[in-house]
């Protein structure tokens, strides 16, 4: 080992014990650097030239120097580790309390500062001045017992320089600058740069939950400003859109008709209907007439007709008759003397005698909107009967008839279900009815027919079923049957009525499942003659209206559709 406070350990002219001596530079920092001198930051020491080594006198030496080199160097790759900052020391004397106090005085100067500058601002935004800027001699000890930046990079076991304090000026580059030259790189430290302060910003730190201060206030009137605009103009929008929605919709439309859909479907603003039962009416009293209700009748008559009119309505005086049925018959021809004010209509008249007339009455309307003003225009004339077609032969096809089946049908079917059926009896109808049985298969004629008597009774074999004979039908196959049946009516009379079923074939046996009334003439023709049609007088066996005459028996039977020959 070698004695360091041996004269051999003093190498390098006077310097410390265990540091090189003139192979490079000094690794003691200046003791001034540390002392406190004002404000003013203290220059790098400018690294001496490498003097040339001297031989030393012993190998000792030389292997301290080497030793010293290798700790002073950095290696390849390595970044140099910088070195702690010195402790913060306070002057002789002062106390922690004084130190507190100190740092409180030093903040409240700032912050009047800080508040004298806002008001500045505020009054007429004028340039901060250059005073601001300037350190307060409050803080002069805070800053200048500052410690370094851990950015600033330092040199093995060299200490740094004191950094600027935060309330100095920043030197200009250039003039009086004692930052090393070659770009900030410290001697020794390749690629370590020294790095430039940051130019100061003004800026107002708000309070916590607080608003900005200056133009933050303004660009938040200014937003909800906006916003409030934004929010009328698309409800003013909305609601110009539904007003126009709203408009188009509630608006009349017509229906483009020409005047022949007008005739077709009898269009008009004329009340035709209001008109025919004013006719009707006064039909009825023209066709009632007698000797003893002669006055009372023309004084009724005087109030549907005008002043030129009948007023007996072409009564002689002698002979009686009473109208028993009128019914407009759904004529209606123009008035061309009146325009759309009046029509010529068509009624229907009944007599208690069975004869059936036809009278055009002419009937003039004052007001079309509402049907008032109603007056008959003239006389009435007695017309024909409309012209009666004659009905063509019902084709039957290949319709097959079951006399089988119709017989067991009109034996052990249906006069049970009909007794049932014209009394409403629930109980009893459940045994012939299916379950999905139609409405009027269930309901019956409540007691205004009794006593059925099965007549006619013709089953259809359906399509499926006629090749088989006998014919055999499936579970749940269907079958139309056409009944005439004889019943007694509340005043004891004996009527034939026909109708059509629905006979349904299950393993129990055949169900009703559906009722209707009517059947066809499958002869077709007329009954009437050519000349009762030309008097317009009906036949005492069928009126023209198809209604039976008075004069003719009730109990007369219905001729039933005969089968055609061959088909059964």
């Amino acid at each position: 080992m070698t004695d360091h406070n041996s004269p051999a350990g003093a190498v390098g002219e006077g310097q410390p014990s265990g540091q090189p001596g003139p192979f490079g530079p000094s690794q003691q920092p200046p003791q001034h650097a540390w002392q406190g001198q004002g404000n003013q930051a203290p220059a790098p020491q400018q690294p001496s030239a490498p003097q040339q080594p001297q031989p030393l006198p012993s190998d000792a030496a030389r292997a301290q120097v080497a030793a010293a080199w290798v700790r002073s160097t950095p290696r390849a790759g390595q970044a140099a580790v910088p070195s702690l900052p010195p402790r913060e020391t306070r002057p002789q004397g002062e106390s922690k309390k004084e130190k507190r106090e100190r740092e409180r005085a030093a903040r409240k100067a700032a912050y009047e500062q800080k508040k004298a500058e806002k008001e500045q601002r505020k009054r007429g935004g004028a340039a901060r001045p250059a005073a601001a800027t300037a350190p307060s001699p409050s803080s002069a000890p805070t800053a200048q017992h500052a410690p370094v930046s851990q950015h600033t990079p330092v040199h093995g076991h060299q200490a740094a320089a004191p950094a600027p304090s935060a309330a100095s000026p920043a030197p200009a580059p250039g003039a009086g600058s004692t930052a090393p030259a070659g770009g900030g790189l410290h001697p020794g430290h390749p690629g370590h740069s020294v790095p430039k302060p940051l130019p100061a910003r003004d800026f107002d730190v708000p309070k916590p939950g607080g608003r900005i201060s200056g133009g933050g206030r303004r660009t938040h009137v200014a937003l909800r400003a906006t916003l409030l605009i934004t929010t009328c103009v698309f409800a003013l929008g909305s609601c110009g859109v539904m007003g126009l929605v709203i408009g188009k919709s509630s608006g009349t439309t017509t229906a483009g008709l020409d005047a022949s859909d007008a005739n077709r479907y009898r269009l008009t603003e004329f009340p035709t209907e209001q008109a025919a039962a004013f006719a009707e009416q006064y039909a009825q009293l023209c066709m009632t007439f007698s000797p003893d209700t002669s006055s009372a009748r023309r004084t009724d008559l005087a109030r549907y007709a005008s002043a030129g009119v009948d007023p007996d309505c072409g009564w002689s005086g002698e002979g009686t008759s009473k109208a028993v049925s009128v019914t407009w018959d759904g004529t209606a021809e123009k008035l061309p003397e009146y325009g759309d004010h009046g029509r010529y209509l068509g009624v229907q008249v009944r007599t208690e005698d069975g004869t059936l007339t036809t009278l055009t009455v002419p009937v003039y309307v004052q007001n079309l909107a509402t049907g008032e003003g109603m007056r008959v225009s003239g006389d009435v004339g007695q017309m024909p009967l409309p012209a009666a077609a004659d009905v063509p032969e019902v084709d039957q096809g290949d319709e097959v008839v079951d006399d089988t089946l119709s017989t067991q049908l009109q034996k052990e079917v249906l006069p049970g279900y009909f007794e049932a059926w014209g009394a409403s009896n629930a109980t009893a109808m459940a045994r012939f009815l299916t379950p999905d049985a139609t409405l009027t298969a269930t309901t019956g004629l409540a007691g205004r027919l009794t006593a059925p008597q099965i007549g006619t009774v013709v089953a259809l074999v359906p399509a499926s079923a006629q090749n088989s004979k006998p014919y055999t039908y499936d579970s749940g196959q269907a079958v139309q049957v056409r009944v005439a049946v004889d019943w007694t009516d509340s005043k004891g009379v004996a009527v034939r009525r026909a109708y059509r079923m629905t006979i349904v074939n299950t393993a129990q046996g055949w169900f009703v499942k559906d009722v209707r009334g009517g059947v066809l003439d499958a002869e077709g023709g007329r009954a009437d003659s050519d000349s009762d049609s030309a008097t317009g007088t009906a036949s005492p066996s069928a009126g023209s209206s198809g209604a039976p005459s008075p004069s003719a028996p009730a109990s007369a039977p219905v001729p039933s559709s005969p089968a055609k020959p061959g088909k059964s």
